[in-house]
């Protein structure tokens, strides 16, 4: 057992170090579609269904899961890309953009997830998880020698990871009730550039682009419940605080509030039917609170209005009231389902429906982060490999292309949409 936990001690650490320099998943916004090779093979589905908890679940859920060990990675495939339709005006106080299609670089990503849970006795378990959010993540190469908003040969995209630790303590009060509490410590990183041209609107312009990778760090909470209503019905719900993060100085320029970027809070609500012993379906409704980060949500302003004058909205970038992405909170609805009913093989499928967080007003500052995704279809398998209960899990994840269209705000000329489609691919071993 000693043995066992230095083994999973210096993997966790090593884990934690490959997370953070690389962090992408399929989307909801930029939060992950799913944690959890199971979890994602029903496309997220699974508040109340405590088999597939251990990556960042319901922590109430823990207690059932017994000893548990799992390791898992996952190779992400976005393809990103805007076009813009219309010559600039080339009239003052407009911004116009090159006109064509261009797509981003940076196409396929990997990223590791570990997951243990101890039983400490038969009413009470701890558990740690290390995971990651991705999906804001553009690199644009300049066009006919111009980066995307103008800068000479510049490369042109943003670049943020968040890695997450957990920690879960789960006590079961009753036979058919049980909650569960996670601390949670962060870190992401960000960088920015080919953006320089927005200088004059910014509060800082020497804290705005092409500063390297900037590091924050902050901690969280979540709260979870898991309820048996009747011997095949069950109902789940957690809460996650905002995570509070330390500010990215570097950008201050550029972040509202002087480059703060915590992460939004979540809740999630749902209900797992387990019809027979091969046959569970589950149904959850989650909403993202991308409004509670005033650089994620704060709309742009232009500084000038049509006539010319001062326009009374606008604050530069870095400010309290300057400008983010533009980002609206967001529900999303999944369903799954899973059946056990062949020998040593679990199948999974799943369905994911979220609202578009990007509105058709902001896609100028989203060229950067299109984070466009609506549908995730998602299939999933385990099989498991010895007597001693050792398995294997994959999970296959496509997201149809979508998009997002609208004028350029500073150039009402050009037209620009933004489209991304995703494939993921996980496989991960538990024991």
């Amino acid at each position: 057992m000693k043995m066992k936990s230095k083994f999973l001690i210096s993997a966790s650490l090593l884990l934690a170090g490959i997370i953070s320099t690389q962090s992408a998943s399929a989307t909801d916004g930029y939060f992950s579609l799913a944690y959890g090779t199971q979890n994602k093979g029903m496309a997220g589905a699974g508040i109340a269904w405590y088999k597939n908890s251990l990556i960042n679940g319901n922590p109430a859920s823990l207690v059932k899961l017994g000893n548990q060990y799992q390791f898992g990675v996952n190779m992400f495939n976005p393809n990103r890309e805007y076009t813009v339709t219309g010559n600039p005006s080339m009239m003052d106080g407009t911004f116009g953009l090159a006109p064509g299609t261009v797509e981003s670089d940076s196409k396929v990503f990997f990223m590791p997830t570990f997951g243990a849970n101890w039983l400490l006795n038969e009413k009470s378990s701890f558990s740690i998880a290390l995971y990651g959010n991705g999906g804001m993540n553009t690199d644009y190469a300049p066009k006919n020698g111009v980066g995307t908003f103008g800068m000479p040969n510049a490369d042109t995209g943003v670049d943020l990871g968040q890695m997450f630790l957990n920690l879960s303590y789960a006590y079961q009060v009753s036979e058919k009730h049980s909650f569960g509490v996670t601390a949670i410590a962060a870190y992401q990183y960000f960088e920015a550039k080919g953006i320089s041209s927005f200088g004059m609107m910014s509060s800082d312009a020497t804290k705005l682009s092409d500063n390297g990778h900037d590091n924050a760090y902050g901690i969280g909470f979540k709260l979870g419940y898991l309820g048996q209503l009747s011997e095949k019905l069950s109902v789940g719900a957690s809460y996650q605080t905002m995570v509070y993060m330390s500010e990215f100085d570097d950008y201050a320029g550029l972040f509202a509030e002087q480059g703060d970027f915590n992460i939004p809070s979540t809740w999630t609500v749902g209900l797992a039917y387990q019809a027979n012993e091969n046959w569970v379906f589950a149904a959850d409704f989650k909403r993202i609170n991308y409004t509670d980060i005033a650089s994620v949500s704060n709309r742009m302003y232009l500084p000038q209005l049509a006539n010319g004058s001062p326009n009374p909205q606008f604050s530069p970038l870095g400010t309290d009231n300057g400008a983010g992405f533009g980002w609206e909170d967001i529900n999303v609805y999944k369903i799954g389902a899973e059946y056990s009913g062949i020998d040593t093989w679990t199948l999974r499928a799943g369905y994911s429906h979220c609202d578009e967080p990007i509105q058709k007003s902001e896609v100028l500052f989203n060229i950067l982060a299109p984070g466009v995704m609506c549908d995730h279809i998602t299939l999933g398998c385990s099989k498991v490999l010895n007597e001693k209960g050792n398995t294997l899990h994959f999970a296959a994840v496509y997201a149809p292309e979508c998009s997002v269209k609208g004028s350029n705000k500073m150039d009402p000329a050009q037209t620009i949409e933004i489209k991304m489609s995703q494939i993921e691919l996980e496989i991960a071993y538990s024991f």
